[in-house]
């Protein structure tokens, strides 16, 4: 440090602040003290700062599975956004979804030293598996904390909403709806969505099909509903389950969207080459995963970070899998 503070002509405490990204220091000599640091292969010592100062710039992401599209998303959108921090990511997935699981994993992680950690799993799970010090970083993503942790979430009513009036307003009279797991929040608001928007526009609730978010669900589904030639439109709890409502249905010669409507929730990268190409519920899964960086980091520099839900907004993509009922 003090032949980089001698070569770019500053004090050992200058070099300190440009090393610890510190706002304290002009443009020019923070390049100064980089060119410096750049021809003399000088790099700081991350182990002696962390013991300094108590921050190891490393966040923990504690979550149940990287077999769904959210989870994976979210989690590299996380990952590149702790990184544009100067932050690295330690990751536990849990292997079952039980409170012993996680417990387990809260655990290991706390014994790595992390600053900060985002759970990406159900809250009650969370609590129920232990109890967190009161200064621990928390973020949590795609669940409901009420005002125990800061939440970020996409807005799951949101999207059911309009993926259901967008079926009501082509003239079906009614839509059934292929949900998630029942365990699930963001399942549970979908369902929730769903069925409210039936109610209120005077149509028909139709029983919900149970799914479990892969495609072999939802193509179960999809040959329970093709049997049914009440069945106009459907409503999947996420854009996997589609696919397989849409194979169902095209093997039983039920024509989408012809015959029956089907829409589903992600909009996933392949959605658009699906066939028919899924109208779908687009998530900004980049957003949510920046915005859970920005939460925990704000909490570990001791910034306003308000407890309490923040949404991402979500959108409609409407594709060729859905248009008016027969004879609409």
């Amino acid at each position: 440090m003090a032949d980089v503070a001698r070569l770019a002509g500053v004090s050992s405490q200058t070099v300190s602040r440009v090393s610890n990204g510190h706002s304290s220091v002009t443009e020019e000599t923070r390049r100064r003290v980089l060119s410096a640091m750049q021809e003399l292969n000088y790099r700081p010592n991350s182990a002696a700062r962390a013991l300094k100062s108590g921050r190891f710039r490393t966040l923990g992401v504690v979550l149940f599975t990287l077999a769904t599209t959210g989870n994976v998303r979210t989690l590299e959108a996380i990952s590149a956004s702790a990184a544009d921090e100067g932050y690295a990511i330690t990751l536990l997935p849990v292997a079952t979804p039980t409170s012993t699981g996680v417990r387990g994993a809260v655990t290991v992680l706390g014994e790595q030293v992390v600053d900060g950690m985002i759970v990406i799993m159900e809250v009650r799970l969370l609590d129920a598996a232990i109890s967190l010090p009161p200064h621990t970083h928390v973020v949590v993503a795609d669940s409901d904390a009420g005002d125990r942790y800061s939440v970020v979430d996409t807005d799951q009513s949101g999207g059911a909403r309009a993926a259901v009036r967008h079926l009501l307003d082509l003239g079906h009279r009614s839509v059934v709806h292929v949900a998630g797991p029942a365990e699930s929040f963001a399942a549970q608001r979908r369902a929730e969505a769903w069925r409210l928007t039936l109610e209120e526009a005077g149509c028909p609730v139709p029983p919900v099909v149970s799914g479990d978010w892969t495609a072999d669900s939802g193509y179960e589904a999809g040959l329970a509903l093709a049997a049914d030639p009440s069945c106009t439109a459907v409503f999947a709890a996420n854009d996997q389950m589609a696919l397989g409502i849409l194979r169902a249905l095209h093997e039983q010669g039920r024509r989408v969207p012809e015959e029956v409507s089907v829409v589903g929730f992600d909009d996933i990268p392949e959605a658009a080459s699906f066939f028919p190409p899924l109208t779908t519920v687009h998530q900004d899964f980049a957003e949510v995963g920046r915005l859970c960086v920005d939460g925990v980091l704000r909490q570990i520099r001791n910034e306003t970070a308000e407890r309490g839900t923040t949404l991402v907004p979500t959108r409609l993509v409407v594709r060729a899998s859905t248009a008016p009922p027969p004879g609409g």
